[in-house]
């Protein structure tokens, strides 16, 4: 009898073991799809930043000219992705933080025309020990903490359901980039290869455990990802999101 609880013993340590170092092994999930390029970022690992202005006050608008800047100052852009609406001037459209400094405020205005306003829309933030939070504008909770915020809408997901407003099989097809937080914490960027409806978009995010996710824009949205072949360089656009490594 403790021949055999001897070798039962031995057998499940073996087990276990080889399970941990299997999942250790396990590669990334692969979430790109036909429709979709998707980007995961750990934070506690990764160099990820908001940019809109350089040093001297003038706009970046577009992934090229950020990688210049990044790259004088011995940077290496690794990701980058138009991050929120903005107006004609290029202000960013409702709430932007920029390393703990507040540059746009909420824009707390329930009725107006266009995507930012299908309520609810919502605030994508870090926190400044880089914690990333996805939530409803209403359910925002202040400046306090933050180190990087931008606001926009609609909500793709909800507490884990897709926004109530997005209808399935719609007409309304665009270029459109978001971004969600994965089960494990990490955000998920994502912005479509072809022309997709919201709901379609959204079901995206929600099959890959987001409990919550945000529109960032469309049409306009460009991604700059070179480890897969995506160099959109151009644009003209408001905010941008990035993630930099130094070049060694």
């Amino acid at each position: 009898m403790i021949l055999k609880k001897t070798i039962f013993g031995c057998s499940l340590i073996v087990l276990i073991t080889l399970i941990s170092f299997c999942a250790k092994q396990a590669p990334k999930p692969q979430r790109d799809t036909a429709r979709i390029l998707a980007y995961e970022v750990n934070l506690k690992m990764t160099q990820l930043h908001f940019y809109w202005k350089n040093e001297h006050g003038k706009i970046y608008g577009n992934a090229k000219n950020l990688k210049t800047q990044l790259e004088a100052n011995g940077q290496e852009l690794v990701f980058a992705m138009n991050g929120g609406m903005y107006k004609k001037d290029q202000l960013p459209q409702g709430i932007y933080i920029e390393n703990g400094k507040l540059l746009s405020p909420l824009d707390t205005t329930e009725k107006g025309y266009g995507n930012f306003y299908l309520q609810p829309n919502g605030v994508f933030y870090i926190s400044i020990d880089n914690n990333p939070v996805i939530c409803t504008t209403k359910a925002f909770k202040g400046n306090k903490g933050i180190k990087y915020a931008t606001q926009s809408g609609p909500m793709l997901v909800i507490d884990g359901k897709l926004h109530t407003k997005l209808t399935k099989g719609s007409k309304n097809l665009n270029i459109r980039n978001g971004v969600g937080v994965l089960p494990n914490g990490n955000l998920l960027f994502a912005m479509s290869k072809e022309e997709i409806n919201f709901y379609d978009f959204a079901t995206f995010f929600k099959e890959n455990g987001c409990k919550n996710a945000l529109y960032l824009d469309g049409f306009v949205s460009k991604t700059y990802l070179p480890e897969k072949n995506y160099q959109q360089l151009n644009g003209n656009f408001g905010v941008i999101i990035g993630v930099s490594k130094s070049i060694k």
